[in-house]
């Protein structure tokens, strides 16, 4: 048989850190839940291989048991083959007695065999090898359940074994001697001695193997309890977490629409800007033009402030002249009033020498006007 391995939970790909110490995170408990998903597969798996594995036994055992029907068999003959020698036959009904009785056991071992629960799998192997002309099973698949060689152990502790060897070899007794009925119990004794050997040694096997298969359940349990317990706590967190994005879509939607309403204005902004970028450039036009217009006047104005200031130059210097004409004009004005004068005082003068001449004249006979007219 091949040997089944347990599952190598290290060897996956999802690290258990990772599983036992989740993070608290909504958009993982996806990866949570294929998790365990994945744990239920390979407990399945591990249940059919549990199943592989009994079937596998009950193959095992049952060729043992053939194999034990085969001993029989051959004893059968030697006991004929002794009582040809000793002189008696041992009647076939006790033959059949014989393997009846042996296949007895035989079943009802393979029935409690078939009976346990088997909760995981070990690496197993079977073989058989012979002895002293008897086959013996030196390894069995590793499953069992305590009680069940327990039973066994008590079973052939009991003698139930030795009973039916005891039956086997009750009618030939009678009919062999002594020294060869002894030699074949001691055969029988020390093939019965070695399988309740195997047995207990494969018995103590399964116990073991079996406590650690129960023990590495029992943590897969508890981790799967962990497990459902992190992804019940993520499935809170992820209500929580829905709430918390229903309402960031509301303040989204009201975000939007604000935004909306500030596009549209900053639209009416853009035009109104365009507008006064358009006025602007007219108005720089109009400005550059009143520019080029002043500069022009102002070229003008400076023409005229030289002409202006040529004109005022000339008119000065008119002025100059004109104030020395009056100067001299008013000097001559001042000559001509003294000289109107002194004319005014000689005309005085003569006037009263006039009114002297008439009043001389009419003196008759006055020497001094007679002297003036001289």
């Amino acid at each position: 048989t091949v040997p089944l391995r347990s599952p190598d939970l290290t060897s996956s790909s999802v690290p258990i850190e990772s599983v036992v110490n989740p993070q608290r995170d909504p958009l993982k408990t996806g990866f949570s839940l294929r998790l365990n998903a994945e744990l239920d597969a390979k407990t399945l798996e591990l249940v059919h291989q549990a199943d592989r594995v009994i079937k596998e036994q009950q193959e095992i055992l049952s060729r043992a048991i053939s194999s034990q029907i085969q001993l029989t068999t051959e004893e059968d003959d030697n006991l004929r083959e002794l009582q040809s020698s000793g002189g008696s036959i041992l009647p076939t009904s006790n033959a059949k007695q014989t393997k009846n009785k042996k296949q007895g056991p035989e079943a009802t071992l393979q029935n409690k065999l078939q009976s346990r629960n088997v909760s995981k799998n070990e690496p197993s192997s079977a073989e058989l090898q012979t002895a002293d002309d008897v086959a013996i099973l030196e390894d069995v698949t590793d499953f069992s359940l305590a009680k069940t060689f327990s039973n066994l152990e008590g079973t052939l502790d009991g003698g139930g074994l030795s009973n039916n060897v005891d039956d086997i070899f009750s009618g030939a007794g009678k009919d062999i001697g002594s020294e060869a009925q002894i030699r074949l119990l001691k055969a029988k004794l020390r093939v019965t001695q070695e399988e309740l050997d195997t047995v207990v040694r494969e018995c103590n096997k399964k116990e073991d193997v079996t406590r650690t298969l129960m023990a590495h359940v029992k943590e897969l349990e508890e981790e799967r309890a962990k497990l459902q317990q992190t992804v019940s706590a993520q499935q809170s967190q992820m209500e929580k977490y829905k709430a918390l994005m229903d309402e960031a879509r509301k303040k989204r939607d009201e975000f939007e629409q604000q935004l909306a309403a500030m596009e549209k204005e900053l639209e009416h902004l853009k035009k109104v800007q365009k507008q006064a970028s358009s006025s602007q450039n007219a108005t720089e036009v109009r400005l550059n033009r009143a520019l080029e217009d002043a500069g022009k006047h102002k070229q003008e104005l400076e023409k005229l402030k030289q002409t202006t200031k040529d004109a005022n130059l000339q008119e000065n210097k008119q002025v100059e002249l004109l104030k020395e004409e009056k100067r001299i004009l008013e000097k001559e004005k001042g000559e001509l009033v003294s000289v109107f004068k002194k004319q005014q005082k000689l005309i005085d003068v003569l006037k009263r020498q006039k009114v002297s001449y008439v009043r001389l004249d009419r003196i008759p006979g006055n020497p001094y006007f007679t002297l003036i007219l001289r």
